[in-house]
């Protein structure tokens, strides 16, 4: 596994994110509000990852979340940056059309 498998949520393989939903996972899309409009994952909260840092207050440090966005990239810097502000459980799920599927 190669780091570009790691930044764009490849690792996440092994990761069941429909049982982490079925769970109570908050799904987090992290792409700009115009990108959320034209499309995503069902219940998903849109906090673009440009005002991510102001809103940690709002999510709990202990629920597991799933980040996402277009590609992987700024689910990974979301990921990285809830677990530097004490998140524990934070999984990237990579792109859009990658969780979608992993949801199925």
């Amino acid at each position: 596994m190669g780091l570009l498998d790691i930044l764009f949520g490849s690792k996440n393989d092994s990761v069941n994110f429909k049982e982490l939903v079925g769970d109570g996972a908050k799904i987090i899309d992290v792409r700009t509000p115009d990108e959320y409009s034209g499309g995503h994952i069902n219940n998903a909260v849109n906090i673009p990852l440009d005002t991510l840092k102001s809103k940690l207050g709002n999510l709990k440090k202990d629920q597991t979340i799933i980040v996402y966005c277009a590609s992987g990239v700024r689910s990974s810097s979301a990921k990285k940056m809830l677990e530097l502000n004490g998140f524990t459980y934070v999984y990237n799920g990579g792109g859009i059309s990658k969780l979608e599927s992993m949801l199925k």
